[in-house]
């Protein structure tokens, strides 16, 4: 019997920034004479942040076969602007690929990204339920690594990530909830979350579409392809199954670009109920 489906709780409304505009995404996908201005390839078990100018493109590779990733996005300019996982889960899909856009935090709550090609969308939904490029989980991190094993480790993910914004003037409380790239996730019968192996075979890739100026940092997951168990029963060190990714950065030929524009950020202007520059006792929320 097939399952059945309840509707999304959050439905676009016409002209909201949840309908996309594919025809443009499809010829920022396509577009020919594209400008290679940054690259380079992420070692195992590290990080690395870099920056995309607004209306460029960003691609992440598996260069040598399946391998995750753990992706932090920020404001260049304004760091307090960042990637919310959370509210990209609902706004999108638990699982994102082509044409979903990735959410900034409150009160700009705009896109920052928006994905323009994916080759590994024809992944599906496998037979254990899972999908790829995961909002359902974050990353991996020390502080929990010691609650189960009791042991100190340097290069999960959320370390990678401190270590490779430190140079920007970020810290530890900068690194946020993460979109896992190349990464298949799911709910089991018990509602638990689980992990499998990667899919990505050399050369897959996972592009964005900068819609504002960004910081972005990448961790190389510790856990490789994650075909080799972290914790419990069989767990061992896989660093036998890690692998780099690689970077890529575009610049677009601006005909490419006609029409488009940064948005905005959210035009709500309502002072969450407060009147100004009133004494307490005249503010409703004050009581």
């Amino acid at each position: 019997m097939a399952s059945k489906s309840f509707p999304a709780a959050y439905q676009a409304t016409a002209g909201s920034p949840l309908s996309v505009d594919r025809a443009f995404y499809e010829r920022v996908a396509l577009a020919s004479g594209r400008e290679l201005v940054d690259s380079f390839v992420i070692p195992i078990r590290t990080g690395r942040a870099w920056e995309v100018p607004a209306g460029h493109v960003f691609r992440l590779l598996t260069v040598e076969g399946p391998q995750v990733g753990d992706l932090n996005i920020w404001n260049r300019h304004n760091p307090r602007e960042r990637f919310w996982a959370s509210r990209t889960r609902q706004l999108q899909a638990a699982h994102v690929t082509t044409f979903d856009r990735l959410w900034s935090t409150l009160p700009y709550l705009r896109p920052l990204a928006t994905i323009t090609s994916d080759t590994l969308a024809g992944y599906g939904t496998d037979e254990y339920g899972g999908r790829v490029h995961d909002l359902l989980g974050t990353r991996c991190d020390p502080y929990v690594n010691k609650l189960l094993t009791g042991r100190d480790f340097d290069h999960h993910c959320h370390s990678n990530l401190v270590r490779a914004v430190a140079p920007y003037g970020l810290t530890e409380f900068d690194v946020h909830d993460l979109l896992n790239v190349f990464q298949v996730t799911g709910l089991n019968a018990e509602d638990k979350y689980f992990m499998r192996d990667c899919p990505a075979r050399p050369g897959d890739h996972l592009e964005f579409f900068a819609e504002i100026a960004l910081l972005c940092a990448l961790s190389t997951c510790p856990g490789g392809d994650l075909s080799v168990p972290l914790w419990g029963p069989g767990a061992r060190d896989p660093i036998e199954v890690c692998r780099p990714i690689g970077v890529e950065v575009y610049r677009l030929d601006p005909g490419v670009l006609e029409g488009w524009s940064p948005p905005k950020v959210a035009d709500y202007g309502g002072a969450h109920g407060m009147r100004l520059n009133t004494p307490p006792w005249e503010n409703p929320a004050s009581a």
